[in-house]
């Protein structure tokens, strides 16, 4: 009974040494090609893709990098993912004449394998700010020393070199392949991904294990249409725009119910900006003054405020597009050179409706009945005291207080029950000149 009962624990063993060896040593390798601007979308790719390889236990993943940098925030995401990943990330530089500038000398240094390709460079990682502007001396200090902090920690805990990255940060130095390679910021130089995949296989990982390719699977992650369209619209000035659109868009259809195509836009446009808000730090306070100040300019066509309600409406619309995105980053805010024609633009727009409107309460009416008084109009018959005239292509009852021939033009001065009362324009001129 004892060496039955051994030798099922045996065969137990057996089985979960095996079964954990094929998992451990699985030959699939994904690849996530990058060959854009690190933004929101493009993290939120890679970290899906890192996640999905880890769940299926792949040997590693392969990040395909190509990027002359991007937001810092995107870049501390894909850090963290490669940080938490729990298969070995290989970040490989290439094809031949590819970079890894900016926010990609922190994704290439924080790999578990940093590699290039011959022909490609990496470095120049001193922070700009949105479009490439320069940032002011206050800020630039602050973003600069708070970059060379996290990218000598990357360093730090990759083991690579820690003085020529924060020279990347403070003097944008960039170097290529082979001096990446002798000042030991990236560990391998391969001519391709078959070429890089040979010289990893055996290499061992701090507390990933040993890379088993000796002929691996690979499965290159594609983008969705989700991530496609996220990569487009997570620009904070493109997110920035959609929203005022389909706010203005929106209020079209509310005000002229039936018109259809601006509600269809304004709809669109508004559920893309909130879509690309997902990935974006959006300061909510920020949003609530740029819907108040909608808020603003529409009393202002319904209550005669003399222009004060114009005045709160853009003061709110710019301390609103001020605040809408919050981070430390610069690149993450709406540029100055959208915000600014952006927010005159739609102020005056509305300003001038709002305009428009006023004049249109106070000037005197010119349809339906009240529009009728002071109208000239030709007696049609005889009034004597009443009769008929004729007024805009019309047939009017009419009484006077005197009697007024045929063909003499008249003036009406009231309208009761339909019944004109007029004067005679001949009469009237007379007596003004006496």
């Amino acid at each position: 009974m004892m060496r039955l009962t051994t030798i099922i624990q045996i065969i137990l063993a057996a089985f979960i040494l095996c079964g954990g060896s094929a998992y451990a040593q699985s030959d699939t390798v994904y690849v996530i090609p990058v060959a854009d601007a690190i933004s929101p979308g493009v993290a939120d790719y890679i970290k899906k893709g890192i996640e999905k390889a880890s769940e299926t236990g792949a040997a590693a993943v392969v990040i395909e990098l190509d990027t002359p940098g991007g937001l810092a925030d995107s870049m501390r995401k894909i850090v963290m993912a490669i940080y938490k990943s729990e298969i070995p990330v290989v970040v490989f530089v290439s094809p031949s004449g590819a970079r890894a500038a900016s926010a990609g000398v922190m994704i290439t240094m924080a790999a578990d394998i940093a590699a290039m390709a011959p022909g490609t460079n990496i470095g120049a990682a001193h922070p700009v700010g949105a479009g490439g502007k320069e940032i002011n001396e206050t800020m630039e200090d602050k973003v600069t020393n708070d970059m060379v902090a996290y990218v000598k920690g990357i360093a730090k805990k990759r083991d690579r070199n820690e003085e020529w990255a924060e020279k990347a940060v403070r003097e944008s130095v960039s170097v290529t392949a082979s001096e990446a390679l002798e000042n030991n910021i990236i560990d391998l130089i391969a001519e391709d991904m078959d070429d890089l995949i040979k010289q990893i296989n055996g290499r061992e990982i701090a507390g990933k294990g040993t890379l088993n390719l000796q002929d691996p699977q690979m499965v290159v992650m594609k983008e969705t249409f989700r991530d496609k369209v996220l990569k487009t619209i997570s620009n904070p000035n493109i997110a920035y725009i959609l929203m005022l659109i389909g706010l203005a868009g929106l209020y079209f259809e509310l005000s002229h119910p039936g018109a259809i195509f601006p509600g269809v836009i304004g709809g669109i446009a508004i559920i893309l900006a909130f879509f690309a808000f997902q990935t974006l730090p959006v300061n909510y306070a920020g949003l609530l003054l740029i819907v108040l100040a909608v808020v603003f300019f529409i009393m202002e066509m319904k209550i005669a405020s003399y222009g004060l309600l114009s005045v709160a409406g853009v003061t709110s619309l710019l301390l609103g597009s001020l605040m809408l995105f919050e981070g430390d980053s610069p690149e993450i805010r709406v540029a100055w050179q959208v915000m600014i024609p952006t927010v005159g633009l739609i102020s005056a727009f509305f300003i001038a409706v709002a305009g428009m409107v006023f004049k249109a309460h106070v000037s005197q009416p010119r349809t339906g009945v009240s529009g009728l008084i002071g109208q000239v109009g030709v007696v049609k018959n005889i009034i004597d005291p009443a009769g008929k005239v004729f007024i805009r292509g019309e047939l009017w009852n009419a009484e006077a207080g005197t009697t007024i021939p045929e063909g003499v033009k008249v003036r009406v001065v009231n309208v009761t029950n339909l019944m004109l009362e007029v004067e005679a324009v001949e009469e009237a001129s007379e007596a003004t000149t006496a």
